[in-house]
């Protein structure tokens, strides 16, 4: 998650680990486990099953209905041990670019438009570590290997 001014705000960020394919989750209904729950579960239940495999979260009380999110997707979800950032460092790399257009000590909206116009941006952005291929291009390459077909 990216926290907005005084914690007030926040959106919900998931990276797809071998693609680095983001997402933006506005929460309009908060930021606690309810809303950050109903958030993940929207979201990742209209994903392909190849990309609905796990999760792996922070150790913050956010997620505390971990389990109603396990039940209604599928996924697995695993907890980083506490101040271990590196054990999710896909993610906390691509929350670094993503306060680029969302800045530390401002209020983060919930217009779920504008958030996906951030990840579609970030999302056409060439990556040295994927071979200088888009997260977009890593993404629908994976969607149509035969490993996917296998899947």
């Amino acid at each position: 998650m990216i926290i907005g001014r005084a914690g007030k705000t926040a959106a919900a960020t998931l990276v797809e680990r071998t693609t680095r394919f983001t997402a933006i989750l506005g929460l309009p209904f908060g930021k606690d486990s309810t809303g950050l729950a109903d958030a993940l579960i929207e979201h990742t239940t209209v994903l392909p099953a190849l990309f609905r495999k796990t999760l792996t979260w922070d150790q913050g009380s956010e997620m505390a209905r971990h389990t109603h999110l396990a039940q209604a997707t599928g996924l697995e979800v695993y907890f980083a041990d506490p101040r271990s950032r590196w054990q999710r460092g896909s993610n906390e790399n691509t929350n670094r670019r993503i306060r680029r257009y969302l800045p530390k000590g401002t209020d983060i909206t919930d217009h779920q438009p504008y958030l996906n116009a951030i990840a579609e941006e970030l999302n056409e952005m060439p990556m040295k570590c994927l071979d200088w291929l888009t997260p977009r291009e890593a993404y629908e390459r994976l969607l149509t290997s035969d490993v996917a077909s296998t899947a």
